[in-house]
């Protein structure tokens, strides 16, 4: 008898990231990529695109068109998509695969709070694969907020400590754990990501904000490190379309439109929740 995983941490809270949405200009070789390097498979497909996931959960979204073109590095956007996979021996296992398949890292760091790689698609689309201490080891201080920082992680430690055996695909139980943006403006990210959707700022670093709901880490995190003054997103423009923010809570989820209203945001009421876009053009759900 299998079960399943217990469901992370991240994705108990009020609300949490719940898929993303990529516009690509070669959908075979991107798509090659996620289903090789990173482990997932594909799910749906269409004339478009395809979704691709994980043991029969949605994660990430790909589609093309004839006029996609490339967004330049300092475009507002996607800074990576970062999945979650359920401990330390599944990092470790997707390292080992990582490695064995000659892949290029673009980093390792220990945040104190989670363990994490990060690596880029082929049409430069960052992401992160980490895996969660748990809350009980994190250090939270008188207001909330969590202790976070950037240390060296020791891959060869964490190489070594990988299950010798055949790497077949994501861990059943990973998840988009959160996604992290590039923005024109902290203040800004601030007023719409606190201020109107409610999140709580749990850590800042130079240049970025980190938010979340129910005390984790953070589900959105937005920096300006690229992309400082970056105007909207512009039509046809490759990287991050739109992702969902689905709400547990229902109070949230009514707090969350009521200030869109209050403020003439505009949004449209669809089948799948509300869906409006950030201050960069950057689509958005919020779905119960």
């Amino acid at each position: 008898m299998t079960h399943s995983p217990a469901r992370p941490f991240a994705l108990t809270r009020p609300a949490h990231v719940d898929g993303a949405h990529l516009v690509v200009q070669d959908l075979d070789v991107v798509s090659s990529f996620y289903q090789r390097i990173i482990g997932l498979s594909v799910l749906e497909e269409s004339g478009s695109g395809q979704v691709l996931g994980a043991h029969g959960i949605p994660l990430l979204s790909l589609t093309t068109g004839n006029n996609v073109r490339r967004a330049p590095r300092q475009a507002a956007g996607l800074f990576h998509t970062a999945f979650l996979v359920p401990d330390r021996k599944a990092l470790a296992a997707w390292l080992f695969h990582a490695a064995e398949s000659g892949v290029q890292l673009d980093g390792a760091s220990d945040h104190l709070v989670s363990e994490a790689l990060y690596l880029s698609d082929p049409e430069g689309n960052g992401i992160e694969i980490y895996r969660d201490r748990t809350p009980m080891e994190w250090n939270y201080h008188a207001d909330g907020t969590v202790e976070m920082a950037t240390e060296r992680l020791n891959l060869q430690a964490l190489y070594n400590s990988a299950p010798q055996e055949r790497f077949n695909g994501m861990e059943p139980g990973t998840v988009i754990g959160h996604i992290h943006l590039q923005v024109g403006d902290i203040p800004q990210a601030d007023a719409f990501y606190r201020d109107v959707l409610g999140l709580k700022i749990m850590a800042r670093y130079p240049g970025a904000s980190f938010f979340a709901t129910g005390g984790y880490h953070h589900h959105i995190a937005a920096n300006i490190w690229n992309s400082r003054g970056a105007m909207a997103r512009e039509d046809a423009m490759s990287g991050l379309s739109d992702y969902t923010i689905r709400f547990n809570d229902q109070a949230a989820l009514d707090q969350a439109v009521q200030n869109l209203d209050t403020l003439e945001i505009a949004a449209t009421r669809t089948g799948t929740g509300w869906t409006l876009q950030d201050p960069w053009g950057i689509g958005l759900t919020l779905a119960a």
